[in-house]
């Protein structure tokens, strides 16, 4: 009898409640994995995408199609460039919508005539209110011929297309080159030419002499659009945006002059040759038409 008065005693008992303590778990923290553009939303053989390879970089690759790398950063929301991972998908044409991109060129104003209520052109006078001006009756007899000249004169005036200002530049903003090809180059190097461009080879531009500190000049117009040393095999590297067509680049420099975003002049001092990953003091220079190289000797005057 007392054991059983026990273990109903126990059966009755309530279990104390337990609080947890314990800090909240933080919150997760946001991504920093690059972005990239999902493989089924890129059709197969678009040339407006690229999937990254082993030894790629985000500089190299806008390099090779002619684009400022931060542009191509902004298209495909990268936070840091300098980390990109094998196989992701970049896009490397700006997307649609994209200011300055349009192929349609300067925006267009449409000028249409403002009318007053009842169809009279503004700074016309004015009929009465209630009074019907419109349209007026034509008293000659019917024919072909009067129906004919009476809807033609009715017929709507097309609208006039005026082109739209461009915006004046700003005080004390050097000008960037046209669109057009006809860039006056200038030889950025005085020495003598030690390496020529070879199509499709290991030279993508010309070796010129120098010797370290020697003046490394701007040889067109534009802005700089890259000053730093994340391409491999380039040194020292300063890379100028003369237009929608043209990139120049001027490697192995031994110190930088101008930075990124910097609007340039033909002929201004950018660097000062060096060694940087080269065996020996020169200038490394090369043109880029579309993020094409080109033989720098077929643009450059002759000395």
């Amino acid at each position: 009898m007392l054991m059983l008065a026990l273990l109903a005693a126990c059966s009755t008992r309530q279990a104390a409640p337990v609080i947890d303590r314990s800090p909240a778990p933080a919150p997760p923290k946001p991504s920093t994995a690059p972005s990239s553009v999902p493989a089924a939303k890129v059709p197969a053989g678009s040339a407006d995408f690229y999937t990254v390879k082993r030894g790629d970089t985000l500089f190299g690759i806008a390099l090779d199609h002619g684009h400022d790398y931060r542009e191509m950063a902004a298209w495909n929301n990268i936070v840091n460039p300098s980390v990109i991972q094998v196989g992701q998908i970049l896009r490397v044409t700006p997307p649609a919508g994209t200011p300055g991109t349009s192929a349609a060129g300067d925006s267009a104003v449409v000028v249409r005539a403002i009318t007053q209520p009842g169809g009279s052109p503004a700074g016309a006078p004015s009929a009465s209110p209630g009074i019907i001006t419109e349209p007026r009756g034509d008293k000659r007899p019917y024919s072909d011929e009067a129906l004919a000249q009476a809807q033609g004169q009715a017929a709507a005036k097309p609208a006039t297309v005026i082109a739209a200002p461009k915006p004046a530049d700003k005080p004390g903003e050097s000008k960037p080159a046209t669109e057009s090809d006809d860039i006056a180059w200038g030889w950025p190097a005085a020495g003598r030419v030690i390496g020529t461009f070879t199509d499709g080879g290991a030279n993508k531009g010309l070796d010129i002499a120098a010797k370290v500190g020697d003046p490394v000049l701007a040889a067109g117009p534009g802005k700089v659009v890259y000053s730093g040393q994340g391409l491999r095999g380039y040194g020292r590297l300063i890379i100028i945006k003369h237009n929608n067509t043209y990139l120049s680049a001027y490697a192995h420099n031994s110190n930088l002059l101008v930075k990124e975003g910097q609007l340039v002049t033909k002929g201004q001092r950018i660097a000062e040759a060096g060694s940087t990953d080269s065996d020996v003091p020169k200038l490394h220079f090369e043109i880029r038409r579309q993020g094409k190289p080109v033989d720098p000797a077929k643009f450059l005057p002759e000395r």
